[in-house]
């Protein structure tokens, strides 16, 4: 199988921050591939996925990331994140160009395993679901 990322469903997601989801499929229930991007200044809320560890792979941009039980590291392009299942995490764009990363999920992301952490209730209207 091929997925191409021009074909990939792309939303903003309530976290503050646009997907493109390039692989996400019950075929393949290991893993998915989404290209992420912060916008500049923007922090993404606290969250965590249940029972699925992830990977951020720096494409573009400078940000700082905030994992529980880690002190916030500077990232950039090449660097790679590795964030434990169940691990509170966050990211924030310090540039002044959008931050764009791969988010690598294994097992696949599934929408049921996104927990908003964030003290700042969510925007009017918007609940925990998968798109904004």
């Amino acid at each position: 199988m091929i997925f191409r990322a021009a074909e990939a469903e792309a939303f903003d997601f309530v976290e503050r921050c646009h997907i493109s989801e390039w692989l996400n499929n019950e075929a393949d229930p290991a893993l998915s591939v989404a290209r992420a991007a912060v916008a500049a200044g923007v922090t993404t809320r606290w969250h965590r996925l249940r029972g699925i560890a992830e990977r951020y792979v720096v494409l573009s941009g400078e940000g700082e990331v905030d994992v529980a039980g880690l002190e916030r590291q500077v990232v950039g392009p090449g660097d790679v994140v590795v964030i434990p299942a169940d691990t509170a995490q966050r990211i924030s764009n310090m540039g002044s160009e959008e931050l764009v990363f791969l988010a690598i999920c294994t097992p696949r992301f599934r929408p049921e395993s996104y927990e908003d952490l964030d003290p700042d209730p969510m925007p009017d209207g918007e609940d925990q679901s998968r798109r904004s």
